[in-house]
């Protein structure tokens, strides 16, 4: 456990989103795919942002807002992702431990990094679900390790 590396346990078929995308658009986007997190690359697969489901529920308008429903729908599928997203993101490399990441994780208080390569481009992300499913492996390895003495 102590040597693993997060290109072992990273979620390898990521969804993602251009920065143009409508915020209506990733949200079903989201919510089809049952994901909380997008991250938001350029053509090139380079990241430049993320936006999470809170992202959204943040950028939608207030149940007391004086809008009708059709000035409410408008200015919704106006808005873009380049509008919301959170632009300098907090990454994980494929050749970072899992647990740096997961203390990077930890100490920022988030779920989720995407995981880049050299050349900033996403390949992956490590959610807390990931590093959960690790240290259960651990934890196995450690058991079959004690009961094989």
């Amino acid at each position: 456990m102590k040597n693993t590396l997060v290109k072992d346990w990273m979620v390898t078929n990521v969804i993602t989103a251009g920065p143009h995308t409508g915020m209506l658009d990733a949200h079903k986007l989201m919510r089809d795919h049952n994901i909380r997190r997008l991250p938001i690359v350029k053509k090139n697969n380079q990241l430049v942002g993320i936006v999470t489901r809170s992202d959204i529920r943040k950028a939608e308008p207030s149940e007391a807002t004086t809008l009708n429903v059709w000035e409410m729908n408008y200015l919704l599928s106006k808005l873009q992702l380049k509008d919301i997203m959170t632009k300098n993101v907090l990454t994980a490399h494929v050749n970072d431990s899992l647990k740096s990441v997961a203390l990077k994780m930890q100490e920022n208080k988030i779920g989720a990094l995407p995981v880049v390569d050299d050349h900033n481009k996403v390949v992956g992300i490590i959610t807390e679900s990931d590093i959960f499913r690790a240290l259960i492996a651990w934890f196995n390895e450690e058991e079959a390790a004690a009961a094989a003495a």
